[in-house]
């Protein structure tokens, strides 16, 4: 289903007889937008929204997000629903094909991702040229940018056969990607990927696996982990979704587009905030020093900021929020961590932080970052890791994206306009006669 306009809006330009009148368009769920791209013909003039929180930027079919009631649906069907009962891959499937696979497709899929799993050998070769303590996510921004110089049967955007393999290899490589850039700063061997093991396990295996010993995944592990991956798989048009379609709107091939939507993640607004709420853990310290804490986040002149806790869309609970609490105690008691000072203090915090007015009345929720810091930490991933962990994660949204971008006959290369406030126009004044 497309978007409809049943109604118009009407725009009066004050002190001249200019009016426009603008279709009201309609989804299949979420607000009407009306269509402003003839009012600078009809008006001329443009429109002002920094940050584009109220600009729709594209048409999409691919993931819902009502923010007010706490709603996230991947082509329609609730995450709850899909963490509860499917796997990784299944939801790739359904990012990239709008559907869910029956049996057959379901396994000529895995089949097709698992077949693209290794990266070619003189790859390896990349990885020694960074240093030891590169943080992963500069390693793969570099890696994945060079992909591109590698698989040339598959540049061909305007090809379906050529996206479609692009998706498999995207997919596919980012876990390898990831595991080496976290083996290669630890000083340990590469391990090659296993295509009889799942997504998830795979991942786990290439991470924490060496030559010398068997590596058994622990079966709690790998659920977690395939649930982290489902719950970050996509999140409609954020930054780096932004960032991805913007650079496919140049005609780029997917591997530049997925490079750049990774150097946007890497951001600790964005994707580093898991990272960063585990810092402020660290620096809070203990449960007595929380509302001494609080008092600084309300301090409006200080600038300390409650990390895990907000989002840009939500604006109540975040339904990821309640799903990976759970993994994380089921993690937790599958290693026998008890009474980890970290989660009990992140337990105490959000207790404390729901109770209090001042975040009520700002609607200042448990975000999913909150608490996958913590079980990712509990897994044994180094800080550095969780931004990366995000990109594997993410990987299939942004080509899910990338892909209903180039089909899309309405789109045009991003160019969005400013408002100018710089000198007027002035003359060139020579050296010798300035002051």
């Amino acid at each position: 289903m497309s978007a409809t306009a049943k109604r118009t809006v009407t725009v009066t330009l004050d002190g001249t007889n200019k009016s426009t009148s603008l279709p009201l368009l309609s989804g299949t769920a979420g607000a009407d937008v009306f269509d402003i791209r003839k009012m600078y013909g009809d008006l001329g003039i443009f429109t002002y929204d920094p940050g584009y929180g109220a600009t729709a930027s594209c048409e999409s079919k691919i993931t819902y997000i009502d923010g007010d009631v706490g709603i996230l649906e991947y082509r329609g069907y609730p995450i709850e629903q899909l963490a509860e009962n499917s796997t990784f891959l299944e939801v790739c499937y359904l990012l990239l094909n709008g559907e869910l696979p029956n049996p057959a497709q379901s396994a000529e899929f895995e089949l097709g991702v698992m077949r693209h799993t290794m990266l070619h050998e003189q790859i390896r070769s990349f990885y020694n040229g960074f240093r030891r303590d590169a943080h992963p996510m500069a390693i793969m921004c570099g890696v994945v940018g060079a992909l591109s110089a590698f698989y040339h049967d598959s540049l061909d955007i305007n090809d379906p056969e050529s996206r479609r393999i692009s998706a498999f290899r995207l997919v596919a490589k980012l876990p390898t990607i990831a595991a080496w850039a976290y083996k290669y700063s630890i000083g340990q061997p590469f391990m090659y990927p296993r295509n009889d093991l799942t997504y998830a396990e795979n991942f786990l295996y290439m991470v924490y696996g060496v030559p010398a010993e068997e590596y058994k995944v622990n079966p709690i592990l790998s659920k977690a982990m395939d649930l982290i991956m489902i719950l970050h798989a996509d999140h409609e048009q954020n930054a780096s979704t932004s960032t991805v379609r913007l650079a496919g709107s140049t005609g780029a091939n997917p591997f530049a587009c997925i490079a750049a939507g990774i150097a946007s993640l890497w951001g600790p607004s964005h994707g580093g905030a898991n990272e960063a709420v585990l810092k402020m853990l660290s620096e809070i310290g203990h449960v007595d020093n929380i509302p001494a804490f609080l008092a600084d986040v309300k301090d409006k002149d200080n600038h300390t900021k409650l990390m895990g806790f907000g989002h840009r869309v939500y604006k109540n609970y975040d339904p990821r929020a309640k799903l990976i609490q759970k993994a994380c105690h089921d993690v937790l008691a599958e290693l026998g961590i008890k009474g980890d000072p970290l989660l009990d203090l992140a337990m105490e915090l959000e207790k404390i932080a729901l109770s209090d007015p001042y975040f009520i009345d700002r609607k200042l929720y448990p975000n999913v970052d909150f608490y996958s810091g913590i079980i990712l930490k509990a897994m044994g991933f180094p800080t550095s890791m969780f931004t990366a962990l995000f990109a594997v994660s993410r990987t299939v949204g942004w080509v899910s994206q990338w892909q209903e971008l180039i089909e899309d006959p309405q789109q045009r290369i991003g160019r969005p306009r400013q408002i100018y406030t710089g000198p007027a126009t002035r003359d060139y004044v020579p050296m010798s006669k300035r002051g």
